[in-house]
């Protein structure tokens, strides 16, 4: 990676650590508020909302964040330092001057139209025209590739240009398809690394180009993906235990969580365990307390050992052994499946699936082969493998010990000359 490491011999590089739980929507939110979950509300890359019994996977808007992000305070401080926010997720809605990030346009068919949010609203429409539509089908699934992140840099390259952001928050996530699906050291996640680092520097050179030169940049790591062997299914244990409630429909077995006595939100290697009634709470987390596949089940105010002690927390956390991984599935017949499980559908699961990076290509299905995901993510930030970097162009701004993601905001906000307040 040519590009970044003259960036960090330019500057600086510092381990970085990601809090619990490393996976993208609180990792994102912890890098650009200064906290963590049980401060900013975002426990997971999903949410379960008790009082409808709904599961929203993915599609949530800013307002789901209960802190103010960099943006805001750099507005408090100053209304003129303007603000890009590049593909994060959850910043639909968000107070930045610009923003651009995936929304594709659900059809009452069932089909999907390629279209982005983006602030303002008519910008779309203008990279469209320049770049052609956002590649969704490289972004996530069998087709992930280099093209989404390239299309995103590009596409922050004219924003640059057009709006001469003080400050810019992009995501490139190139790095997180070819590590899970062939494993951290495979030849295909190095391979990686050098058209990430193309695109990096493409990135600081259509800044430059755009009268940028004096830009400050930080590249963060959100988390670190180490390998894995095989996956564990919560929803299955519950199931067995009589904790599930199902419905079926033309064959095959749907969840329905509002009707469970316990079930799991899986995200990686941890997994939020709702359970409806208190006295069955023991209960449950006694099925997991032994369980081979899994290293902790956190209960009550033990969550707050991991970050976790928030109302929109499950009443357990489940975190997995350092080799394995969640996965939803609650069938015990492959036959019995969902017609989701076979697809690309990150809204109808509940929870994380990385098998749709793969496709049975005769069926041109999704398989339901656990066994082929070779990486993951989502465990404790425990040891030196599972710690990341931060590096800097201005190694002034770095100090001089290792950090965590919730001390990068203030970095940033105190070279603006803002001082970082978040107010219990």
């Amino acid at each position: 990676m040519p590009r970044l490491s003259s960036l960090a011999d330019g500057g600086g590089v510092t381990p970085l650590a990601a809090s619990f739980p490393p996976v993208t929507c609180p990792a994102q939110v912890n890098l650009t508020t200064g906290v963590g979950p049980e401060r900013h509300g975002v426990i997971a890359n999903g949410f379960y909302w008790r009082d409808r019994g709904e599961v929203e996977m993915w599609t949530a808007w800013n307002e789901v964040v209960e802190v103010p992000q960099i943006w805001d305070r750099l507005h408090e401080h100053d209304s003129s330092i303007t603000s890009v926010v590049w593909f994060p997720l959850l910043s639909k809605g968000c107070g930045a001057d610009s923003i651009c990030t995936p929304a594709p346009i659900h059809n009452p068919d069932g089909s999907e139209s390629l279209w982005c949010y983006t602030q303002p609203t008519e910008m779309y429409g203008d990279l469209r025209d320049a770049l052609g539509h956002f590649p969704l089908m490289n972004f996530w699934g069998p087709l992930s590739s280099i093209k989404s992140t390239d299309w995103i840099v590009d596409s922050a390259v004219i924003a640059a240009g057009e709006f001469q952001p003080r400050f810019t928050f992009i995501y490139l996530p190139h790095l997180d398809y070819a590590a899970q699906k062939y494993g951290p050291d495979s030849e295909q996640a190095i391979a990686a690394l050098g058209e990430l680092d193309a695109a990096i520097g493409r990135l600081i050179d259509g800044y430059n180009e755009a009268g940028l030169t004096d830009t400050l940049w930080l590249a963060a790591s959100e988390y670190v993906i180490t390998a894995v062997d095989g996956a564990a299914f919560p929803n299955r244990v519950l199931r067995e235990a009589g904790m599930l409630a199902l419905r079926e429909d033309e064959g095959r077995e749907h969840l329905v969580p509002g009707e469970c006595r316990a079930w799991a939100l899986v995200d990686h290697q941890f997994a939020h365990l709702f359970v409806r009634d208190e006295a069955d709470v023991e209960i449950v987390a006694e099925l997991f307390r032994n369980d081979a596949n899994v290293s902790q089940a956190l209960v009550g105010s033990e969550r707050q050992q991991v970050g976790l002690d928030h109302p929109r927390a499950g009443d357990i956390v489940l975190i997995s052994q350092p080799d394995k991984w969640f996965a939803y599935y609650w069938w015990l017949d492959d036959a019995k499946a969902p017609p989701f499980a076979r697809t690309v559908d990150i809204h109808q699961k509940p929870g994380y699936d990385p098998v749709e990076m793969f496709i049975d290509m005769p069926a041109k299905t999704t398989p339901l082969d656990t066994s082929l995901v070779k990486g993951s993510h989502g465990y404790p930030a425990d040891n030196p493998e599972r710690i990341g970097v931060l590096i800097s162009s201005d190694n002034s701004v770095l100090p001089a010990n290792p950090i965590q993601d919730v001390e990068v905001a203030e970095l940033v906000l105190r070279n603006f000359g803002v001082e970082l307040k978040n107010e219990q």
